[in-house]
């Protein structure tokens, strides 16, 4: 039986809905853990599908779905004035909500010249996997800070993706979503909250994949998201912040300082060193 570890602990997490997603695999590690979370997303019928599915394991108040769209900054300050409302408080955010233009119903390929991308496909995934991470976070941060806990957490890409020929926009997104949290953990820093970044490693078998593609067993499963996700959600991870996990290098079996040292690095590779010409001073 899973630690419950979580007792007490509101989460929201976007992109829950989908039936083989990140979402849904964070969800019900957060659910074992004893967490109540805010399942939100899009898609209706497979929202409830997937919280019908935890409550048979957590019970009938263990989830909360919610219908949103995270690149409305209006429904997230809603989402999260519900989530509050109803589950009493709020600890945990993870930034999980993401799309591909084929998604969208924009291209067939996911493979696109950027010359060759439509706009609009452009505008509409930047608004969800950038702009929908800041719209949440903006949201969530006063009240995190206000009780000096909480803890965001952002699911990015590997650096390949983020700047692999063919992978914009989604590439470029997560690669400013990355940023972002890097950026999010410094303003952060003294208050209790913490910001991190968690990513399966790879490709993993998601429905941001074609239905039909081949050889899907070989991709990364969505499982390897569970173990780190509850334990950045936890109180042991307190200080910990401005760091990516990479889920798929996980190993629970080992102690807590080589396992951090085996999945974890800085978010946004501040080791390549500060880039910025400041000028000399002149007297």
């Amino acid at each position: 039986m899973t630690e419950q570890t979580l007792t007490g602990k509101v989460a929201i997490v976007t992109g829950a809905g989908s039936p083989i997603g990140l979402g849904r695999a964070m969800t019900l590690a957060l659910v074992r853990a004893g967490a109540r979370v805010a399942m939100l997303d899009i898609n209706p019928e497979t929202l409830e599908q997937t919280a019908a599915e935890m409550r048979a394991i957590g019970g009938p108040d263990c989830v909360l779905p919610m219908v949103s769209d995270v690149s409305d900054p209006a429904a997230c300050e809603a989402a999260v004035e519900r989530t509050m409302g109803e589950l009493g408080g709020l600890h945990v955010l993870v930034n999980n909500a993401g799309t591909v233009p084929r998604n969208l119903g924009y291209a067939s390929s996911n493979a696109q010249p950027f010359w060759e991308l439509n706009p609009e496909a452009w505008a509409k995934v930047v608004a969800i996997n950038l702009s929908g991470n800041f719209y949440m976070a903006r949201a969530v941060a006063p009240h995190l800070i206000a009780q000096g806990w909480g803890r965001i957490i952002g699911v990015t890409t590997s650096l390949d993706t983020m700047y692999r020929k063919g992978q914009a926009p989604y590439g470029p997104a997560k690669a400013g979503h990355e940023a972002f949290i890097a950026l999010m953990a410094q303003d952060l820093e003294g208050t209790g909250v913490t910001a991190n970044v968690l990513t399966p490693g790879g490709a993993s078998n998601t429905n941001l994949l074609p239905a039909n593609m081949p050889n899907r067993e070989r991709l990364i499963d969505p499982a390897v998201m569970q173990a780190p996700v509850v334990w950045l959600a936890s109180q042991a991870s307190d200080g910990f912040s401005g760091q990516r996990i990479v889920g798929y290098y996980w190993d629970g079996a080992l102690p807590l300082e080589q396992r951090l040292a085996k999945a974890a690095a800085p978010a946004a590779w501040p080791q390549l060193g500060r880039q910025a010409v400041v000028p000399a001073p002149t007297f």
